[in-house]
């Protein structure tokens, strides 16, 4: 049996403004939050014991995922931060300070531990990769990629021998310096021995900390270099990627909502459209109680979320739009995640409504 951590407590800063009322782990992907699709697989998997560490928005998470009955699993949680004059404020401890401060709690992580990101969504074969680890001997494992040179500048690059224990780390290396092109996918699996060694009541990290104390130490340390999906959410542009991938159809366990009204379009209930006069071209998702006026076009993929509106003459095109969103008479939003009180576009750039420089107009739905 393996246990579960997942690492809940950042910030979410390279995705903002996406998190600014939401934890990272809670930004949605076909409605869902991204976390609960991690939540799913692995369960699908046998892993029914999972603790989240929290600490920025953190009733967010908990109240959505609650103890975990709805997915087969067990879920606890462990709040992260301090009191600072008066107000209980969050402060993350690290990613392997988090995971030593559960076990010095309970003594939870007894046996082999799957440690996951809450921000990237996954097809890997935990039980394949578990057999492997131990089949090694292994106190820890990294899960890696291959990734092309040019692209090692965005990653922790992991560096073995040709058996694949681990040697030493780069972190984000520029092309002609990398010594691997193995990119750390931020899965790992540790034993409970490998938790010791984090140093108590400290922020420590396990990329640039643990893992090099575990080779420094010579201890049984190896990467898998394994084929799988491994769709990270770094960046704001990385998010609307994926929302194009998952509409298109090319992730696996990631199936629309809705009703399949036509070929490549899917709807909620309630909507109001005037299907003779508007123009959609799929894969488009439509949520419930949308509501897209006579002379709107909208092109997939595009996912539009429930209560917005379209007013007539409005072009969407391969964008997302969140819950409650309304795009304005005659605006053409081309590529952007558009929420009530902001619009980014897939190459990062932020537009805030009223901005007196932007050209837009969308508002909330609600009023």
């Amino acid at each position: 049996m393996t246990k579960g951590m997942i690492l809940a407590a950042g910030q979410g800063t390279r995705v903002r403004p996406l998190t600014k009322d939401l934890p990272k782990p809670m930004v949605p992907i076909l409605g869902k939050p991204v976390m609960e699709y991690l939540i799913e697989h692995m369960a699908r998997h046998g892993v029914r014991e999972i603790m989240i560490n929290v600490a920025y928005l953190h009733r967010k998470i908990e109240h959505y995922f609650g103890d975990g009955h709805r997915w087969g699993v067990e879920i606890g949680y462990s709040y992260e931060g301090a009191l600072d004059h008066g107000d209980i404020v969050p402060k993350p401890r690290g990613s392997a300070g988090g995971i030593r401060h559960i076990q010095d709690f309970s003594g939870f992580f007894d046996e082999t531990t799957l440690v996951l990101c809450g921000d990237a969504l996954i097809d890997l074969d935990i039980g394949a990769a578990v057999h492997e680890h131990k089949t090694k001997g292994a106190v820890a494992s990294v899960v890696s990629l291959e990734v092309p040179r040019d692209q090692v500048q965005y990653y922790g690059i992991v560096v073995p021998d040709k058996d694949g224990r681990v040697q030493s780390f780069q972190e984000k290396p520029a092309p002609e310096e990398a010594r691997s092109t193995l990119a750390s996918t931020g899965i790992y699996l540790m034993e409970p021995s490998v938790i010791d060694l984090i140093p108590k009541g400290q922020n420590f990290d396990i990329g640039s900390q643990l893992f090099p104390l575990l080779v420094e130490k010579q201890m049984p340390f190896f990467v898998q270099n394994r084929f799988f999906n491994w769709i990270d959410i770094g960046r704001v542009s990385d998010y609307w990627s994926v929302l194009q991938r998952v509409l298109r159809g090319e992730v696996a366990h990631m199936n629309m909502p809705g009703r399949e009204v036509r070929p490549g379009v899917w709807v909620g209930l309630n909507t109001r459209i005037d299907w003779d006069h508007v123009h959609i071209e799929g894969p488009v998702y439509i949520g419930s109680s949308v509501k897209i006026e006579p002379g709107a076009r909208i092109t997939g993929p595009t996912w539009i979320g429930h209560g917005s509106h379209i007013r007539t003459g409005s072009t969407v095109t391969r964008s997302v739009l969140f819950d409650y969103t309304r795009i304005g008479e005659n605006m053409v939003f081309d590529q952007m995640v558009v929420s009530p009180e902001y619009c980014v576009h897939s190459n990062g750039d932020t537009m805030y409504r009223g901005d007196d420089n932007c050209s837009l107009r969308w508002s909330d739905a609600r009023a």
